[in-house]
């Protein structure tokens, strides 16, 4: 109930601070929402929900790592390498989020 209530009031904010930051309309028949806009809105979208994805694979891969060792001790050295390498590869996804983010990035600042 807490992560719920957090979630929601985190994206109330956010929801809410966006109107303060918004810019006045160019006049009739402008297109507010062009590609640059989409562009920097991409990178956010790109790197936030790759990192959340990531961190939390992360903390599941953990979690459940540590609950084999801690039923079976003596199947540390079996349970350990191939989390390494689960995490190993989670973290590529967000590697690959931050590159994605970047090159969206120099899009918006290069246009």
């Amino acid at each position: 109930m807490k992560k719920i209530v957090a979630t929601s009031s985190a994206l109330l904010v956010t929801l809410f601070t966006l109107s303060a930051f918004a810019q006045e309309s160019a006049g009739p028949g402008s297109n507010a929402f062009d590609a640059q806009s989409a562009s920097a809105l991409g990178a956010g979208l790109a790197i936030g929900l790759g990192a959340l994805g990531a961190a939390l694979s992360q903390g599941r891969v953990a979690a459940a790592a540590l609950d084999g060792i801690a039923r079976n001790p003596g199947a540390d050295g079996k349970i350990r390498t191939p989390m390494i390498l689960g995490l190993a590869l989670i973290e590529s996804i967000a590697l690959y989020a931050l590159l994605i983010a970047y090159f969206l990035q120099g899009k918006v600042v290069g246009h």
